[in-house]
């Protein structure tokens, strides 16, 4: 008798080019996740700022409301149910419940269409590259101050976002609250992209003995800026499972699907068991 071992479940990471339009990017995110879910996808996950991508702050404050005001919370719930996919919207921007700064807000959605788990991007992007480029999220933005980890369709899944990603104590910390992958939607700006994208994002996956899941945005946008794509799919042991590159498809935007292996991150983990080994040092590091 033979016995059929189940199928992995897959996730789908949804590179995307997102503008000034959000009704335009919510249309794009609708065809993108027909797509994923034609494709057998558990969960799909969307880049950083999926709903709107827009460093003009005057012109981008009209649509930026409180999220019981916001109408892009209810547009991916029902966009989720009416594809049965699990969701990871990347994330959006919206106002502080006081009115007076700006959150970078992720959403993980079921399925039903109920949001399971919301997270703030703690750590904000305030640099001067040796490119030129220069970005001070904090002067409109306020930092998160409490770490999410949410079970999925595809295990525990801890949430960060884009610049978390240089932060690896972070991550150590979702480890410890039971995450078995880790989701980090990004807008990278190309010279830092082409500098460390890929060797932190595996650095994550390897340190943590997670999945990373890290869905992109990628080309140049109608507000001036160039992101550097290639959403990663990593394994727990570094390996990259999918690489989106940095083209996007006719239609606008490109699908990857990985497929998640439920037992990776024990295998890596039991390979090189760095929490046993912290445990056993008596220095105070």
């Amino acid at each position: 008798m033979t016995t059929t071992l189940p199928s992995p479940p897959i996730a789908a990471l949804i590179q995307m080019t997102s503008g000034i339009d959000p009704a335009a990017n919510l249309a794009t995110i609708d065809r993108a996740m027909a797509d994923a879910a034609a494709g057998g996808a558990a969960m799909a996950f969307l880049p950083e700022m999926s709903l709107l991508l827009d460093r003009d702050r005057a012109r981008s404050a009209a649509h930026i409301v409180r999220e019981a005001d916001s109408p892009w919370p209810t547009a991916l719930q029902d966009m989720a149910q009416k594809h049965g996919l699990w969701l990871h919207s990347g994330s959006m921007p919206l106002l502080a419940d006081d009115g007076e700064r700006r959150v970078n807000r992720s959403h993980v959605i079921a399925a039903d269409g109920n949001i399971r788990a919301r997270y703030d991007k703690i750590h904000m992007f305030d640099v001067t590259l040796p490119s030129g480029e220069n970005w001070t999220e904090s002067a409109a933005y306020a930092g998160g101050d409490a770490l999410v980890v949410v079970d999925t369709p595809l295990g525990a899944l801890g949430l960060s976002i884009c610049y978390d990603l240089r932060f690896p104590e972070l991550y150590r910390a979702l480890a410890d609250r039971g995450a078995a992958l880790i989701a980090i939607p990004a807008a990278f700006t190309v010279s830092t992209g082409e500098a460390h994208w890929h060797v932190l994002m595996r650095a994550r996956a390897i340190e943590t003995g997670c999945h990373v899941l890290a869905a992109a945005q990628s080309g140049a946008h109608p507000d001036g800026r160039s992101t550097y794509g290639h959403s990663l799919a990593v394994d727990p042991w570094g390996a990259v499972l999918v690489d989106a590159g940095a083209a996007r498809d006719e239609a606008g935007y490109r699908v990857m699907l990985a497929p998640i292996d439920p037992a990776a991150a024990q295998r890596a983990r039991a390979a090189i068991p760095l929490a046993r080994s912290r445990t056993m040092r008596n220095i105070a590091l």
